[in-house]
């Protein structure tokens, strides 16, 4: 088979293949990235695990050039393994494989087809994720599913410990059917039409805090946005970047939004458009994200101070 992933997510799932003995005769990753301070070129945790693993490693820009795509189907994959690759197969790469192409995917389809899942399943307060198999297709994740498992979403989860055990799920889907749907013991089902909901890409632009939304929001947006590219408001002309938070019950103050209506160790109060929410973890310019009552030893925040 040939294996085509890039970040973290994609890493368990390399792993179980080797470690179930199959023949991984390459692996597709994007190439080698700027990163860091000093933007030195980085490679990507699945080329990593692969040269850990002694595996032929392919790094195209494009997967629709002829003479990529022609090199290959000179690797004859029975089958591609696709999670989190970050290239688009065009139709040609599709149909090479003998068995066509399985993707790992972080949501339960139809909901959340698209590029940020884990993201947005938090922010909109689903109370389920999960992962699929799906056979790919030339539409947006619309291919027929193989198999799903699911996970409930915790009131503490955030976008970094969602992303992770759904991680391990997909690995784990994958080795406990892939033979099966090798083999034809299993079909791949049809999408329903219904329940259709699309994952935009995430962007820096969404992660300042609107204070006249509600503390419920907010909160769901903290966690989704854990750890990139975490929300963050204005204090003294300088961003102040919200790592933890919680929508506190009871009756709502009557502070305008924005405003601090508490400062003390277990957290800063600020009213929202629709309740209040206690900052619990903050990060300042140049510092490191820290607990409310460790950031107060060296900040100091008052009561009617009004936050961007």
């Amino acid at each position: 088979m040939v294996y085509a992933g890039t970040p973290a997510f994609a890493v368990p799932a390399l792993e179980a293949l080797i470690d179930a003995g199959y023949r991984v005769v390459a692996v597709y990753t994007q190439p080698d990235r700027p990163a860091g301070r000093g933007r030195r070129l980085r490679a990507s945790p699945v080329k990593t695990l692969a040269l850990e693993h002694g595996l032929v490693v392919e790094q195209p820009e494009s997967l629709r050039d002829p003479a990529v795509q022609k090199r290959l189907a000179g690797h004859a994959p029975d089958v591609m393994v696709v999670a989190a690759y970050g290239l688009i197969l065009p139709a040609a790469v599709l149909g090479m494989p003998v068995h066509g192409c399985l993707n790992i995917h972080a949501s339960l389809l139809p909901r959340w087809r698209g590029a940020a899942p884990i993201q947005r399943a938090i922010e909109a307060g689903d109370e389920q994720s999960g992962v699929c198999l799906m056979e790919m297709a030339a539409g947006l994740d619309t291919g027929p599913v193989v198999a799903c498992r699911s996970t409930p979403i915790g009131a503490e989860d955030t976008a970094s410990t969602l992303h992770d055990r759904l991680a391990d799920m997909g690995a784990e889907l994958l080795a406990d059917k892939l033979d099966d749907w090798l083999s034809g013991r299993i079909d791949a089902r049809d999408q329903p039409e219904e329940g259709v909901t699309y994952a935009d890409k995430i962007t820096t632009g969404e992660c300042r805090v609107d204070w006249d939304e509600t503390a419920d929001v907010i909160t769901r947006r903290v966690r989704a946005f854990d750890p990139w590219p975490v929300m963050r408001c204005q204090r003294d002309h300088a961003p102040l970047r919200i790592w933890a938070a919680r929508a506190l019950p009871g009756p709502a103050a009557t502070g305008v939004p924005g405003e601090i209506l508490t400062v003390s160790d277990e957290g800063i109060d600020v009213q929202t458009g629709d309740g209040v929410l206690r900052l619990l973890r903050v990060q300042a310019p140049g510092g490191r994200a820290q607990a409310v009552a460790d950031f107060l030893r060296g900040h100091t925040m008052h009561v009617g101070e009004i936050l961007l």
